[in-house]
């Protein structure tokens, strides 16, 4: 896949850099990093999502693969891209990259299954579907 900016991604999110995030390198701390990786996946899966998930119904995490390319530092802002690389039947690749002051920071793949009440995947409704696709980054 192509270097992406972050106008590329369908879905965009910004998270504060909190001093507590911070280790005493002075940096963010490494696991700060999926959390902000969190506000993305809410955003798309939750906040912008015209079809609010049904009762007894989730999203899980299933597999991440998060790379580190350079540090995030306290004060300011990181910008997160959020997109999906594929909708299966009952789940969604994302590909999310980090972004401080415009520098690429991080970049995530994680898989995502939706589940029921009973903790086994569920497959997709076609509304569902239809967002997720929407979502789709185009430059595979």
């Amino acid at each position: 896949m192509k270097e992406l900016k972050l106008d590329d991604f369908p879905i965009k999110s910004y998270d504060k850099v909190r001093y507590a995030d911070t280790d005493r390198q002075g940096h963010v701390n490494n696991a700060v990093f999926s959390t902000f990786l969190e506000t993305g996946r809410v955003d798309l899966l939750l906040l912008n999502n015209p079809n609010p998930l049904p009762d007894g119904v989730s999203f899980v995490i299933a597999g991440i693969q998060l790379n580190y390319i350079n540090e995030i530092h306290f004060p300011g802002l990181v910008e997160l891209g959020t997109g999906i690389l594929k909708v299966g039947n009952s789940s969604i690749k994302l590909y999310q990259h980090l972004f401080q002051n415009g520098k690429l920071v991080a970049d995530a793949e994680t898989v995502i299954v939706q589940v029921g009440s009973n903790g086994k995947s569920l497959s997709l409704d076609d509304k569902t579907r239809a967002y997720l696709n929407g979502m789709l980054l185009n430059n595979q």
